[in-house]
């Protein structure tokens, strides 16, 4: 399964977010095991650079980036992904970005905590436990 895992979800994860964090420590610990191939748009790092640097320090933010960084692979936003991210019509523009990415990677599925804005994806949303689930599920 080759996932986009949105900003929200990682920040859950970096800045250890109760009572997110579970549910994406273990996404992360899936794309780790080479479980799923994990995604993330091109400016999720900088995102959890900026929020995770004055929240947990440079050090702790660039040594987590590093991290996202190497174990996940990263789409691109080039000027036809934001062009694509308005004809979604998606409430919020930085989903949209993150949803045309994974559009232009042929994505199988978006796994956010904010699926109700994500309502016009043309792939499938996940909830971090619903994706869980889903993974369980059809792994049997």
């Amino acid at each position: 399964m080759r996932a986009l895992v949105d900003t929200n979800v990682i920040l859950d994860y970096v800045l250890e977010r109760q009572p997110f964090h579970p549910d994406a420590e273990k996404i992360v610990l899936l794309v780790a095991a080479k479980d799923i191939v994990g995604y993330l748009s091109s400016i999720t790092p900088i995102n959890v650079y900026y929020t995770g640097r004055k929240l947990k320090g440079r050090e702790h933010s660039l040594k987590e980036v590093r991290r996202l960084v190497r174990l996940f692979e990263i789409v691109t936003a080039d000027k036809q992904v934001l062009q694509n991210a308005f004809d979604l019509e998606f409430p919020d523009y930085e989903d949209a970005v993150q949803c045309a990415s994974a559009i232009s990677e042929s994505l199988e599925a978006i796994v956010t905590r904010d699926t109700s804005d994500f309502e016009k994806s043309p792939i499938p949303i996940f909830s971090p436990a619903a994706f869980i689930e889903f993974l369980n599920t059809n792994d049997q």
